[in-house]
C-alpha cells in the first residue's frame, strides 16, 4: 500500500538512518572547528616548542604533548572528549620559541575548546638557558624543559617538564649541565624521555630527549622531541625523535624543530657566539567517528500507514521547538584589593540582543536533566603581613541538553601590605578582573558567552585598584585614573544582557566591581547592569554579593594596612525555556521550577535551581 494516501506521487518511506564516515581535521595553525555530529573525539594537542640558548648553550624543550586513542602509546593516552553536531570549538596553534643571542624563548600553549567549557591544553616548550653572561643557568620549565647552560665551575638544572601538570604527563625536564672546562649544555626535555646531560671533558652537549610516534594522521609521525645541547668540540649533539633541531656544529647556529611537531630548537655552537634555533609551532589533529544520523519521514501519510509504522516502533519522534536561556553562576570578587568577580557564561535563543541569539533546540518529548550552576563563595582576605591572600572561587555551569554556560571566573587579590599578586582574574564564562600586581592581566571570558575581565590599575601615590569583572555585554574596566570614574574607584564591571524570554526585559550576567586600597579607595567600582555586585568601601570594605539567578559576578573587597574584607559571593545562575502553545512543560522539584504561560499562549519553565524538565503535548 503506498503511504501517502493515494495521492499521486512518489511512495513515502521512512528513510534509514545514516552512516557518515569518520573524520580528520587537522590544525596547523589557529582556526574554529566545528563538528559533524553530536559524538567523543580523539585528539592530537602539541604544544609550540621552545628555543635553542646561544653559546654553547641548552637544547630548547617540546612542546607539550597530549593525545587520546590507540593513535598513541597507552601511557600517554587520556580519554576521548565531547562536542555537539554544528557546534563551533576555537582552536589554537601555539608558535615555537624565537632564538636569539641569549636564552631561548619558550614556545606557546596549543588548545582545544570542547564541550562542557573545558579545553585540552598542551604547554609551551620551556626555553633553554645559555652562557651569555655566565654559566650555570638553569633552563626554563614548560610542557618538556628546557636544557641548562653550564661553565668552569658551574653547572645550571634542566627546566621542569609537565608543567603546568597534567595527567597523562605532557612532557618530560630537560638536561643539566656538568662542571669542567669549557662550556656545554643540556639537551631539551622530550614527550617521553628527559633530555641529555653535558659532559666534560669534551664540552659536547646533551642530546634532546625523544617525543612519541602518533598514528592519527593515518601514518605513523613522531612528535614533540627536544633539541640537542650546544658545546664547543665534536660533532653537533642531535635532536631527539619527533623534530628536534639538533645543535649547532664547531662555528654554527642551532637548528629549528621541525614546523608543526612542537619540536625544541638546538643549542648553538660556542665557538663563536651563535644563536639557538627556533622551536617547532605546535599543532592540533581532531579525528572524528564514524556515526549514525537518526531516520526520518518526509512527505504526506496516510494515518493507517503512520499507524502500522508506530506499531512495528519504526516511526520518528515528534519534536518541540524550545527557546532558551541558559546563565550559569558569577564568579567571586577578590579578597583584598581584589578584581571584581566575572559573570557567568550567557547563551539564549530566540530572545535577547540579535547578535547574542543562538538557535532555537528541536528537542523529542520526554524528560531532560536541567543544572543551574551556583556562584562562587566569598573568602575573606588575611593578616598579618605578607600572608597570602586566598584566591576566590569561580562560579560553576549552568546546562540544558546540550548547551553549558560556563561559570564565572574569580577576581584576583593581592598580598596583604605588598604589591605580590595571589592570582591574576581566573578566566570563565567572564574572566575576573585582576589585581594590580605586575604582570597580571584580567581573566578571560569564552566567546559567544561572556567578556574578558579588566587589568588592575594604579592611583596617584601608589595604590591599588582591582580591575572590574567581565560581563556578558561588555569587558570589565580599569579603576580610575587609567579607565575613567571618580579618582581613586576601582574599576566597574561589565554590563549584562537584557532578554525578555520570561515576558519584561531583565538584565542578566553582569561583572562585579573592583575593590581598592584605602585611603584613595573610597569609591567602589560599581557593579554591571545585570547583578553584578559592586566593590566593598570603608577600610575593611566586603564587596558586594551578585544578585541571586542572574549569574552576576561578586564584588572585589577593599583593603588597608591594617584591615581586609571579603569578597563578594557570585550570584547563582537561571535556566528558562519557552515553548509554543501546543505544547506543555512540568518540572521538579517543586521548589527549584516555576511554570506560566505567556499572553501569547507560550509555554515558559523556570529553573532557579537544579532539576528535571519535561516535554510533552499539551
Amino acid at each position: 500500500m503506498a503511504g501517502n494516501g493515494g495521492i499521486i506521487g512518489p511512495t513515502n518511506t521512512v528513510q534509514a538512518a545514516q552512516c557518515l564516515s569518520a573524520k580528520r581535521t587537522t590544525f596547523t595553525s589557529s582556526g574554529t572547528f566545528t563538528a559533524q555530529a553530536t559524538a567523543s573525539v580523539d585528539y592530537l594537542v602539541v604544544g609550540g616548542g621552545g628555543a635553542g640558548g646561544s653559546d654553547a648553550g641548552g637544547g630548547g624543550g617540546a612542546g607539550g604533548y597530549r593525545a587520546s586513542g590507540c593513535f598513541t602509546p597507552s601511557p600517554t593516552r587520556g580519554s576521548a572528549v565531547p562536542v555537539v553536531s554544528g557546534a563551533s570549538y576555537t582552536i589554537t596553534v601555539g608558535g615555537g620559541g624565537a632564538g636569539s643571542g641569549g636564552g631561548g624563548a619558550s614556545g606557546a600553549n596549543s588548545v582545544f575548546n570542547y564541550e562542557g567549557c573545558a579545553t585540552i591544553t598542551s604547554a609551551g616548550g620551556g626555553g633553554a638557558a645559555s652562557n651569555q653572561g655566565g654559566g650555570g643557568v638553569a633552563g626554563t620549565a614548560g610542557g618538556s624543559g628546557g636544557g641548562a647552560a653550564s661553565s668552569p665551575g658551574s653547572a645550571g638544572s634542566g627546566g621542569a617538564g609537565n608543567t603546568p601538570p597534567t595527567s597523562p604527563g605532557q612532557g618530560s625536564a630537560g638536561g643539566n649541565g656538568s662542571t669542567g672546562t669549557g662550556n656545554a649544555g643540556g639537551g631539551g626535555g622530550g614527550a617521553s624521555a628527559v633530555g641529555g646531560n653535558s659532559t666534560m671533558p669534551g664540552r659536547t652537549g646533551g642530546t634532546g630527549g625523544n617525543g612519541v610516534a602518533n598514528t592519527i594522521s593515518g601514518s605513523p609521525v613522531s612528535y614533540a622531541g627536544g633539541g640537542g645541547g650546544g658545546g664547543i668540540e665534536g660533532a653537533p649533539s642531535a635532536g631527539g625523535t619527533g623534530g628536534g633541531g639538533a645543535s649547532g656544529d664547531n662555528s654554527s647556529v642551532g637548528a629549528a624543530g621541525s614546523n608543526n611537531t612542537g619540536g625544541g630548537g638546538g643549542g648553538g655552537s660556542g665557538i663563536t657566539t651563535n644563536t639557538g634555533g627556533a622551536g617547532g609551532p605546535g599543532i592540533v589533529i581532531i579525528n572524528e567517528p564514524a556515526v549514525t544520523v537518526p531516520k526520518s519521514a518526509p512527505g504526506i501519510w496516510s494515518m493507517n500507514t503512520v499507524y502500522d509504522f508506530v506499531k512495528d516502533n519504526n516511526w520518528i519522534t515528534r519534536t518541540a521547538t524550545v527557546d532558551y536561556l541558559v546563565v550559569a553562576g558569577g564568579g567571586t570578587g577578590g579578597s583584598f584589593r581584589g578584581g571584581g568577580g566575572g559573570a557567568g557564561g550567557y547563551q539564549a535563543s530566540g530572545y535577547g540582543p540579535s547578535p547574542t541569539q543562538g538557535t532555537a533546540l528541536e528537542l523529542s518529548f520526554g524528560s531532560y536533566t536541567v543544572t543551574v550552576g551556583g556562584g562562587g563563595s566569598g573568602v575573606q582576605g588575611i593578616n598579618p603581613a605578607d600572608s597570602g591572600a586566598p584566591k576566590g572561587n569561580s562560579g560553576t555551569n549552568s546546562s540544558f541538553s546540550t548547551i553549558t554556560s560556563c561559570g564565572g571566573g574569580s577576581g584576583g587579590a593581592q598580598q596583604t601590605h605588598s604589591s605580590v599578586c595571589q592570582m591574576p582574574g581566573e578566566p570563565g564564562g567572564s574572566g575576573g578582573g585582576a589585581a594590580r600586581c605586575s604582570g597580571k592581566s584580567g581573566g578571560t571570558g569564552v566567546s559567544g558567552q561572556g567578556n574578558p575581565g579588566a587589568d588592575g590599575a594604579a592611583a596617584s601615590g601608589g595604590y591599588n585598584l582591582g580591575g572590574g569583572g567581565g560581563g556578558a555585554g561588555a569587558a570589565g574596566s580599569q579603576g580610575s585614573p587609567d579607565g575613567g570614574g571618580a579618582p581613586g574607584s576601582g574599576g566597574a564591571g561589565g554590563a549584562g544582557l537584557p532578554n525578555a524570554i520570561l515576558g519584561p526585559a531583565t538584565f542578566y550576567a553582569g561583572g562585579g566591581g573592583g575593590g581598592a586600597e584605602i585611603p584613595v579607595g573610597d569609591t567602589p567600582g560599581a557593579g554591571g547592569n545585570g547583578g553584578g555586585g559592586a566593590g566593598g568601601s570603608g577600610a575593611a570594605g566586603s564587596g558586594v554579593s551578585g544578585t541571586v539567578n542572574t549569574g552576576g559576578g561578586g564584588g572585589g573587597a577593599q583593603g588597608s594596612p591594617s584591615s581586609v574584607g571579603t569578597g563578594g559571593s557570585g550570584g547563582s545562575g537561571i535556566v528558562v525555556v519557552r515553548v509554543p502553545s501546543e505544547f506543555a512543560l512540568s518540572g521538579t522539584p517543586g521548589p527549584a521550577f516555576t511554570g506560566s504561560t505567556h499572553p501569547g499562549g507560550d509555554k515558559i519553565g523556570k529553573f532557579t535551581a537544579s532539576g528535571t524538565l519535561t516535554i510533552s503535548e499539551a
